[in-house]
């Protein structure tokens, strides 16, 4: 983790924790330590997390259909300008095909979706990463994470409050140096994937890589069900106080879902067992 993300984590208005003793957490010198606060207003933050909670249950909401819910289900005046930006900012992605598909997408690089018919039989032969929004008590982050499709094991992850290609590369290559490289590294379109930082770095580590189709939200459906899981079963139980809080609950989850929580989909087994299972085979 980078000096920079883990300034980001500290809050100086949390009640229980000094700023020193979060910093001592993460391993942060509080002579390099400052705080600058999100500038989101709390009317967008409520609308955010009221938009985020649908749109797990609903992703196929557009801004449209979005909007009305906002305004004749939870009474919130709003129009479409507004919950459009909020979307752009929570990185969030309709499983609807868009309007003009045909066009080209205005990307640096763009890679075809490698994953259609592909049996994945073996550890490490395909990962899947997405970013997503984590919402607080106060305020927001956004949250970077991998998953091994094989085992739905969490390879990797990080939080920050800003979505940028070096923040993903950086996480990337971490968790290829703690684990080995996959075959194939899956991402729908983002900017931040399409950008030359990010695309050569897994291309000097020879990975092959795959995109999902514009507007496919679906064709990341392992990473989208992880988000789901932490938000409904850790995140929105207990919001997070503050950055040095949020990086504890998921770091708690995450231990919690590699090591515990069993999955139908793998018979019942946890995803380490799986993946450690496999490799060693």
């Amino acid at each position: 983790m980078s000096l920079e993300e883990k300034r980001q984590l500290v809050c100086p208005s949390h009640k229980k924790m000094s700023v020193h003793k979060q910093c001592k957490i993460i391993g942060l010198p509080r002579s390099s330590y400052y705080f600058k606060p999100k500038g989101v207003s709390l009317f967008n933050q409520r609308l955010m997390k009221a938009i985020d909670r649908k749109f797990l249950d609903c992703p196929f909401y557009g801004v449209e259909r979005m909007t009305v819910h906002l305004r004749k289900d939870l009474g919130y005046s709003v129009g479409q300008k507004r919950v459009r930006r909020l979307y752009k900012m929570m990185n969030l992605k309709t499983i609807y095909p868009k309007k003009n598909l045909s066009m080209a997408n205005k990307a640096d690089y763009k890679f075809p979706y490698l994953l259609r018919n592909l049996k994945i039989e073996r550890a490490n032969q395909v990962w899947q990463a997405d970013i997503t929004y984590i919402p607080m008590f106060r305020g927001f982050m956004y949250m970077f994470a991998i998953i091994d499709v094989y085992s739905r094991k969490i390879m990797g992850w990080s939080v920050s409050n800003t979505m940028n290609a070096e923040w993903c590369r950086d996480v990337m290559l971490e968790t290829i140096e703690r684990h080995g490289k996959p075959e194939i590294f899956n991402t729908d379109q983002g900017s931040q994937f399409t950008s030359e930082i990010f695309v050569s770095a897994l291309q000097d580590a020879q990975i092959q890589l795959s995109m999902d189709g514009k507007g496919r939200a679906l064709d990341n459906v392992y990473i989208e069900r992880f988000w789901g899981s932490l938000k409904r079963e850790k995140i929105y139980l207990n919001p997070p106080n503050g950055g040095v809080d949020l990086y504890q609950k998921i770091n708690d989850y995450v231990k919690f879902y590699n090591t515990q929580r069993r999955h139908d989909s793998l018979n019942d087994e946890t995803p380490d067992h799986v993946y450690y299972k496999k490799k060693a085979s």
